[in-house]
C-alpha cells in the first residue's frame, strides 16, 4: 500500500474580490441597514447557486484532487492566476479550503514569500529559533542545526541584526536555509527563488535535490521549466483553478508550454490575417502521416509530411514559403523553405497568382519522441516578410520501436537518428 502523506479531495477555495473598505456610518446608513437585514438573511438561506455565488467572488481553486507519496518531489506549474500559490497556502495551513478536505501527515515547512514566518523586529538568530519552534523542533535540535543554517545562508555577519533591515536577497537566503535545514517531512516551495542571485539559486536547487534524496516530500512551484525538469519526476498543471493535467514532468511541461496551440491542422480565417500579408494569404497548415491522413500524432520510425496551403492574389518575386520546427521549450530543430533547392528557386523566381500547396516530407528516424511546435514564414529574403506565425500548431511524435527502445531511458535531444554502426572485434 502506498505511503500517502498529502491527500487533497475535491478541494475548492473561494475569495471575495472588489470589496470596498467600510466608511463611517451615518444615521441614514443605520436605518437602511436595519431595514435591509431581513432580506439579506433570506438571501443567505437560499441554496448555493446564482444568488449565493455573486459577482464579487472568485474560485481560486475548484474541485482539486490529488495525492503525494512520501519522498516524492511534485512540481506544480501553471500560468499566473492559475491557483498555484493558493494551493500551497492551503497545504501550508495558512488558509482553510472553502470546500473539500486536505489531509497532511507530517510537519510542513513552507517558503511561499520572502520572509514568510519571520518577525521583522527579531534578529536572524531569534527568527531561526522561532521558526524551529513553529515547526515543532526541540531547542537542542535547532542548536545542532544552527551553524549549518547560518553557513548555508551566508548572512553570518548580520545574524544578530533585526531582519527588517535585511535586503530581500538576505531575507530569502535565511528563510530558505531555515525551511530546508530544520527537517520538515514536507517542504513546500513557491516561486521565491527568483529573488536570489544565480549562485544562491544553484545552492537552493542542490539542497532541494538533497532533501528529496533523504526521503522527504517536496512540492515545488516554479515558472522555470528547466528547474522543474531537473528536480521533479512528476508534475501537475493548473489551469484557471482546476487540475488540468498530471503526468511525468517532461510530458506535463510539454502540455503546459503547448497550451493554446492548434493541433494537427491550423486553418486561418480572414480576420486572423493582417493586411500587410497581401498579396499572400495563408489558408492552412497540416501535418499528415505516411498514409496522407491529417494527424496530431506521428511515428518517429515513419516519414510524415507537412503542407502549407496558401493563395496569391498578385504575383510575388523571390517568394519563399517555409516552416520553423521547435520543441516546446523553444529550441529550434530546423528551418526549411520550399525554394532551398537552387533549381526550385530559379523555377519559381516569380510566382503568379494562384492557389498553392507547398509540401515537404520529414524522413523517418529523425525526431525524438515528444511534442513539437510548427510555425510558418512567407517572405522575400531581405525585401519583405509577408506573413509569419510562430505558434501555428503542435503535434506529437511517438517513439515506439525507435532506436534504443530496448532500454526504458528517455533519450536526450530533439533528434533520434538511426545511425549505421559497425562493431568490429580486434583480436
Amino acid at each position: 500500500m502506498s505511503d500517502v502523506v498529502v491527500r487533497v479531495e475535491n478541494m475548492s477555495k473561494k475569495y471575495r474580490i472588489g470589496v470596498a473598505p467600510e466608511k463611517y456610518a451615518t444615521l441614514r446608513d443605520a436605518i437602511v441597514e436595519t431595514l435591509s437585514s431581513p432580506l439579506r438573511r433570506i438571501q443567505k438561506s437560499l441554496p448555493a447557486g446564482k444568488e449565493a455565488d455573486s459577482v464579487d467572488t472568485i474560485w481560486a481553486l475548484k474541485d482539486i484532487s490529488f495525492e503525494v507519496e512520501r519522498g516524492q518531489v511534485l512540481g506544480v506549474i501553471g500560468r499566473n492566476g492559475a491557483g498555484k500559490s493558493t494551493l500551497l497556502k492551503v497545504l501550508s495551513r495558512i488558509t482553510e479550503p472553502t470546500e473539500g478536505h486536505v489531509r497532511i501527515h507530517g510537519r510542513v515547512g513552507s517558503l511561499l514569500e520572502v520572509g514568510t514566518g519571520f518577525h521583522p523586529e527579531l534578529t536572524g538568530r531569534e527568527n531561526i529559533y522561532l521558526n524551529g519552534a513553529i515547526l515543532g523542533m526541540k531547542r537542542a535540535l535547532i542548536e545542532r542545526k544552527f551553524d549549518e543554517i547560518v553557513d548555508f545562508s551566508g548572512v553570518e555577519k548580520f545574524i544578530d541584526t533585526p531582519v527588517k533591515r535585511y535586503s530581500s536577497g538576505m531575507y530569502l537566503r535565511l528563510a530558505f536555509s531555515v525551511a530546508a535545514h530544520l527537517e520538515p517531512e514536507i517542504l513546500v516551495v513557491d516561486e521565491v527563488l527568483a529573488v536570489g542571485d544565480a549562485e544562491f539559486q544553484r545552492k537552493c536547487l542542490g539542497k532541494m535535490s538533497d532533501v528529496a534524496q533523504e526521503g522527504r516530500t517536496v512540492l515545488f512551484v516554479s515558472h522555470d521549466m528547466s528547474a522543474i525538469s531537473r528536480l521533479t519526476e512528476e508534475t501537475i498543471v493548473l489551469e484557471k483553478g482546476k487540475l488540468a493535467y498530471r503526468a511525468p514532468t517532461q510530458e506535463a511541461v510539454d502540455y503546459y508550454l503547448s497550451s493554446g496551440f492548434k493541433t494537427g491542422e491550423r486553418v486561418w480565417t480572414a480576420e486572423e490575417i493582417p493586411t500587410q500579408a497581401a498579396p499572400f494569404r495563408p489558408l492552412a497548415l497540416r501535418v499528415k502521416n505516411h498514409q496522407g491522413d491529417v494527424v496530431d500524432l506521428v511515428r518517429s520510425t515513419q516519414p510524415f509530411s507537412i503542407e502549407i496551403e496558401y493563395r496569391l492574389v498578385e504575383p510575388i518575386q523571390a517568394l519563399r514559403v517555409g516552416l520553423y520546427l521547435r520543441n516546446m521549450r523553444g529550441a529550434y530543430v530546423f528551418t526549411a523553405f520550399d525554394t532551398d533547392n537552387p533549381e526550385q528557386y530559379k523555377a519559381m523566381a516569380t510566382r503568379p497568382p494562384d492557389h498553392y500547396v507547398s509540401r515537404c516530407v520529414v524522413p523517418a528516424d529523425i525526431l525524438n519522441e515528444g511534442r513539437y511546435a510548427l510555425g510558418i514564414n512567407a517572405s522575400a529574403y531581405r525585401v519583405k516578410r509577408y506573413f509569419q506565425d510562430l505558434r501555428a500548431l503542435v503535434f506529437n511524435v511517438d517513439g515506439t520501436d525507435a532506436p534504443g527502445k530496448q532500454w526504458a531511458e528517455r533519450r536526450r535531444g530533439v533528434t533520434r537518428p538511426r545511425l549505421d554502426w559497425e562493431i568490429n572485434q580486434i583480436r
